[in-house]
């Protein structure tokens, strides 16, 4: 007996008793994670093929209550994502999305069935931004909803779902909203990580601050590039998602209840909290790459100074060093025992006088 047992209608506890073992595929399926049906917001017992399982919540409902599938795949191939296509009827060029990848955050609908994909980003540790390669992975999560089921697809390292499923099992009055109550739980998850990621990313972002305005150290352009590389990337993920969610909102009230309307309106805010932090750091990396350019503008005309100081102060040994290396009998001092000690004297002493007036004008 399983633990949601004693949670079950009456009626529905006939069905949960009935075993259901998958067959050994003809291939191995490691794109799928799990294939669970849900009745009155608890997980049925049991393992299922998609059809099995679809069977399973058609029975469900002809006595009277709700069910539907949950299937979760990561980064299935054409054939096994064709598998789940066949079985609950998506849309070929949401498939192809699903298995391609590389989508843009967005909310598509083919009849019944709502396509939404979103953007996974998760924050890579480091030690310190002048060492970090990356800051910020990402990955995707396309979601299948329809009027009975519901079927992820994880791309990526990152992203997953288990921890979503888990809590979803744990609250049963969650469930029981059907399946855009999952994909309200996922965008939600999704999201949260959004509003996570940024916040370190602003840690990052006030020490090289600290670092672009500190007095006396130098500053590599370098790591602000990485960074501002690493926002832009995290709004790719971010902003386009505030269409979709408008679009969910207004087009499709017909498919999603009013009550996930309202969970998904909290979600959006978060969003929007999320985009308006990602704007406000791409601007702050903006104005300090500005302050780094002007920095090192300002470090060149410090050095080009220094540069002209000493070419100053070597012109005059140089002069004076060109004029008496002429070949002529009749130059003053040629014969006179202390000219070359005197020319010497005098050569130092302008020298110094220069270093000295460029020292003033803090040249040197």
């Amino acid at each position: 007996m399983f633990p949601g047992f004693d949670a079950l209608p009456e009626a529905l506890r006939p069905l949960a008793h009935e075993p259901h073992v998958e067959p050994a595929p003809r291939e191995p399926r490691e794109a799928l994670v799990d294939c669970a049906v849900y009745a009155d917001g608890h997980r049925m017992p049991g393992t299922f093929t998609y059809a099995a399982a679809l069977n399973r919540v058609r029975q469900i409902e002809m006595l009277g209550h709700e069910a539907f599938v949950w299937v979760g795949l990561r980064e299935p191939d054409q054939s096994e994502m064709q598998d789940v296509a066949d079985v609950f009827g998506l849309h070929p060029l949401a498939v192809e999305d699903a298995v391609c990848a590389h989508q843009r955050p967005k909310l598509e609908r083919y009849d019944d069935t709502v396509f939404l994909v979103l953007k996974t980003v998760t924050y890579v540790p480091h030690e310190s931004v002048v060492l970090a390669r990356q800051i910020v992975e990402t990955g995707e999560i396309m979601v299948f909803v329809g009027r009975d089921f519901v079927v992820t697809v994880r791309h990526g390292e990152h992203g997953g779902l288990s921890e979503v499923r888990k809590r979803m099992d744990a609250d049963p009055e969650q469930l029981r909203l059907g399946p855009f109550a999952v994909m309200h739980a996922i965008a939600d998850d999704v999201v949260d990580h959004y509003l996570e990621v940024s916040s370190l990313i602003e840690s990052d972002i006030d020490g090289i601050e600290e670092v672009a305005f500190a007095p006396g150290r130098k500053l590599d352009v370098e790591p602000i590039y990485l960074l501002k590389r690493e926002v832009v990337e995290l709004r790719r993920c971010v902003s386009p998602l505030s269409v979709a969610f408008h679009r969910m909102q207004v087009e499709n009230k017909d498919v999603i209840s009013k009550e996930v309307r309202r969970y998904m309106r909290d979600v959006s805010d978060h969003q929007s909290q999320a985009a308006d932090q990602i704007t406000s750091y791409d601007d702050m990396l903006n104005s300090l790459v500005q302050a780094a350019l002007a920095r090192v503008g300002m470090q060149q005309n410090n050095d080009m100074r220094k540069m002209a100081a000493w070419a100053g102060i070597l012109a005059v040994p140089t002069m004076v060093a060109a004029i008496y290396g002429m070949n002529f009998h009749f130059m003053p001092e040629l014969n006179w025992t202390w000219g070359y000690p005197g020319i010497m004297a005098l050569m130092s002493l302008f020298c110094l006088v220069l270093y000295f007036q460029f020292r003033r004008n803090n040249w040197l």
